[in-house]
């Protein structure tokens, strides 16, 4: 389900289908819905959307196809997919059963890429602390590796990184890949000049890769900062709720709105953001370097999206320490924003994009 567009990969999915109706392309628009209900948004950029229920459950557990697969083999979707000869962009390898079983060949078929999903399941799997989902994590994995391999020859995909790009060239053979950067909600650069007075962490607090990383930002950098450090984003549980009250320059901000949510990373002085997980990009560093001030990663957050230059990158606690005791006073300069502006719209112009898009949908 694209909307509503409040984390990454959807977002993507949502700029996409707005700049595809902005150049009066008819979408038809197939989507599962579990828990965000029908979105009436979505009529506005779409001349029929289609929902579906996943099989979620036992049901959908295989022993050679990957869950988040599995789960969608919807034989209503596969009917309407026939219908007609238009060309489909699946989106996800989440979405490409009938491609794995040959249903699909009479029709152009597209598949864009979010993530190499068997690396990004191995990752999950490393920093999740529950037995039973580390354990679900390492065999979707393994079974995506191979999934992934099968998928990789059978049509043309869209990567959304360099580096997705390789892996999938060089580990899963694929035969006809290209690269295509994320679709963005902004189109401009618009950091503010100066000095803010905070440190902001922000992210689905759900997902325990995001949760880990905000906890070692208190416990490791921020606690023995004498600096305001705010952390913002969707469902944070109740064991961050409890770590954050445990320090006095450390606040947590639950379920912003977006508008609250652009208006933490914009007047932020830092935007402090490590991560666990190097595949696919980070919409929310994309968010960052679009409208906050400086920015601090790890090298996996920036690994294979050319953006290293504009950030600052730390691996260790004495590092992002250092690092941001060294930023907090400098204020964010006019060149800053000049360089940024000039790799970003390079980068990620939707319009560019949607250009590409249609030449090799057409």
């Amino acid at each position: 389900m694209p909307y509503p567009a409040d984390y990454g990969g959807v977002i993507d999915v949502f700029c996409r289908i707005k700049a595809l109706h902005g150049i009066g392309i008819k979408i038809h628009l197939h989507c599962f819905e579990y828990g965000r209900r029908e979105q009436h948004e979505l009529n506005k950029y779409c001349i029929e959307v289609n929902y579906y229920k996943r099989n979620t459950g036992w049901k959908s557990i295989s022993f050679r196809l990957p869950y988040i697969v599995n789960s969608r083999a919807n034989k209503n979707l596969l009917q309407n997919l026939l219908n007609d000869d238009y060309p489909v962009l699946l989106e996800g390898i989440h979405c490409t059963y009938f491609l794995f079983t040959g249903q699909l060949k009479p029709k152009k078929i597209l598949v864009r890429l979010h993530n190499v999903e068997f690396e990004y399941y191995y990752q999950l799997a490393k920093n999740e602390t529950s037995f039973f989902r580390r354990l679900y994590f390492q065999n979707e994995s393994r079974l995506l590796k191979k999934y992934e391999k099968s998928i990789a020859v059978e049509t043309m995909l869209l990567a959304i990184t360099h580096r997705d790009e390789e892996i999938y060239k060089i580990i899963l053979g694929a035969a006809n890949i290209n690269y295509l950067s994320a679709f963005l909600p902004y189109s401009s650069v618009t950091c503010k000049e100066g000095n803010g007075n905070f440190c902001l962490y922000h992210g689905n607090l759900a997902v325990a890769e995001n949760e880990k990383a905000a906890t070692w930002l208190c416990e490791n950098v921020f606690d023995e900062l004498n600096i305001p450090f705010i952390i913002a984003g969707k469902n944070p549980t109740k064991k961050l709720e409890h770590i954050v009250q445990q320090y006095k320059n450390i606040s947590l901000v639950n379920n912003p709105s977006e508008e609250k949510m652009n208006e933490l990373i914009s007047n932020a002085q830092i935007n402090v953001l490590p991560s666990y997980n190097s595949t696919g990009i980070k919409i929310k560093l994309l968010n960052a370097l679009f409208n906050g001030r400086h920015c601090i990663v790890n090298t996996a957050t920036v690994y294979g999206t050319g953006l290293k230059t504009l950030c600052h990158i730390a691996e260790t606690e004495e590092e992002f320490r250092s690092t941001v005791k060294k930023l907090f006073d400098e204020p964010f300069a006019a060149i800053e924003i000049e360089k940024r502006h000039q790799l970003l719209k390079k980068e990620f112009d939707n319009k560019i994009n949607t250009e590409l898009l249609m030449k090799w949908i057409y």
